[in-house]
């Protein structure tokens, strides 16, 4: 399948010495180790503000996320900088490419499935379509950005299944609630995506598609719930009665 610019998203660049070090304490994610990974910057209660894939650029660091959100991202990560002699800015000159098959770019880090994805100058767009991504992502059950994901807690947006936190990293921003929530199991809500409109628990819809996204307690998960293999035994465990 030809490879297509993801126009929803974005790249900012961070550069300057201390800027791996100056990433490591904030996001979910190791960005010292290898790159690329799913990584999210999290209210001190562990609630997702952002999510973005860290991908490297020699000494820079480059995030790859939502369009909408790169100027607040921006100035979020500006608040934390205080002097260190870090640039924080767009880079107007990347786009982030997807192809569901094909040699260029990685395996997406958080599930492989998710096809080859990379960044490099924007040149022509493509098809397939941008809508051809978010369906393949959605009916893998794969969420992210503010809509989807935004204001949840970051376990429950399946983020340990998908590779998106490290519990051996160190410290980062909301790691306590997050780290009590995974040893102790206590993941009880769990964003699913569903084929139709969703109901009253729908976080967002996809008419077009015939899809939504849904926040639901894991004992009550809809019966037109897509359940990919990945995900079916973290529902399974969280639903059993308690001993």
């Amino acid at each position: 399948m030809p490879a297509t610019i993801l126009a929803d998203r974005a790249v900012i660049r961070l550069s300057g010495r201390e800027t791996r070090t100056f990433l490591q304490g904030l996001v979910t994610n190791d960005v010292e180790h290898g790159l690329p990974v799913w990584a999210a910057l999290l209210t001190p209660q562990g609630k997702c503000l952002f999510d973005f894939l860290v991908w490297e650029d020699g000494d820079d660091l480059l995030l790859d996320c939502e369009a909408s959100a790169t100027e607040p991202l921006v100035k979020r990560l500006a608040m934390y900088r205080l002097r260190r002699p870090i640039v924080i800015e767009r880079d107007e000159t990347l786009a982030v490419w997807w192809s569901a098959d094909g040699e260029e770019g990685v395996s997406d880090p958080r599930l492989p499935a998710l096809g080859r994805r990379w960044v490099a100058p924007p040149g022509l767009r493509t098809s397939p379509e941008h809508n051809d991504w978010v369906a393949h992502r959605l009916r893998l059950g794969v969420c992210e950005g503010a809509a989807e994901v935004g204001d949840l807690l970051w376990l429950e947006c399946n983020a340990a299944e998908l590779n998106g936190v490290s519990f051996a990293k160190g410290c980062f921003i909301g790691q306590e609630n997050t780290a009590r929530m995974n040893w102790r199991s206590k993941v009880n809500r769990r964003l699913v995506v569903v084929e139709g409109d969703g109901g009253e628990r729908t976080r967002v819809a996809y008419p077009e598609l015939g899809l939504a996204v849904v926040h639901a307690r894991v004992d009550d998960v809809p019966d037109d719930a897509i359940i990919p293999d990945w995900l079916g035994p973290a529902l399974a465990i969280a639903a059993e009665p308690p001993p």
